[in-house]
């Protein structure tokens, strides 16, 4: 029997169209490979959430992390990032001088992922990552306070810094504002805008100055999704 000629025959399929069938099957590969991404490194962290409060993940650009710092620079006391992700803004903060800083992440490769940015960077001893629910977390330490969270969440992590921040706690929150709350300074344009907010809302913490003086007046003001 006559062996067919290797470089014919990879000739032959470069030469082929793709029918339907393969395309379809070529899609569906695909498909998975995603949903296979999706289940290692983002469902974890959902697991052990109901739906309304699962907060899908988007790192911070370079942009959003330095308008953080900026509304936040010089400020005593723990330094906390509420769903940190891959653990830029922690890292950034500690490097700024916002000690401690704590990020707190449900998801365990996000977790991972961020104490090795941090030991890369020789910080594995100074910063702390945590595997935790943002839900849960105690704040009536936290004196600065970092989100970038869905709007769809805004209104409850309201009434959670409501209850448990103290007295002349700041909370920046990235991409969207807080949703009945008075910023006290604004950051950016379009996805890289962020708020600052005082606490408590009203008292005399709430009638600070807006910080850098880049940051722009408090106002009315429109966002975009990251």
């Amino acid at each position: 029997m006559e062996q067919d000629d290797p470089g014919e025959a990879l000739a032959e399929l470069r030469g082929r169209r793709l029918g339907a069938r393969e395309l379809l099957q070529a899609a569906a590969g695909s498909g998975l490979a995603a949903y296979a991404v999706w289940a290692l490194l983002l469902q974890p962290g959902f697991r052990r959430m109901p739906l309304r409060l699962q907060v899908p993940y988007v790192g911070a650009s370079a942009r959003q992390v330095e308008h953080v710092l900026s509304l936040l620079r010089g400020r005593p006391g723990k330094t906390v990032d509420l769903g940190s992700g891959d653990g830029r803004i922690v890292l950034a903060a500690h490097r700024c001088g916002l000690r401690p800083a704590v990020g707190y992440e449900l998801n365990p490769w996000l977790v991972g992922l961020a104490r090795l940015h941090a030991w890369r960077a020789g910080c594995a001893g100074s910063v702390c990552y945590r595997r935790e629910d943002l839900w849960k977390v105690d704040l009536r330490d936290c004196r600065n306070v970092s989100v970038f969270l869905a709007p769809s969440v805004l209104a409850q992590l309201e009434d959670k810094l409501q209850a448990e921040l103290p007295e002349g706690a700041r909370v920046v929150s990235g991409r969207f504002p807080l949703p009945t709350w008075q910023p006290v300074a604004v950051m950016g344009e379009g996805v890289d805008r962020v708020w600052a907010y005082d606490f408590p809302r009203g008292g005399l913490a709430g009638k600070a100055s807006p910080g850098p003086s880049s940051a722009s007046s408090p106002g009315p003001s429109s966002s975009q999704a990251g």
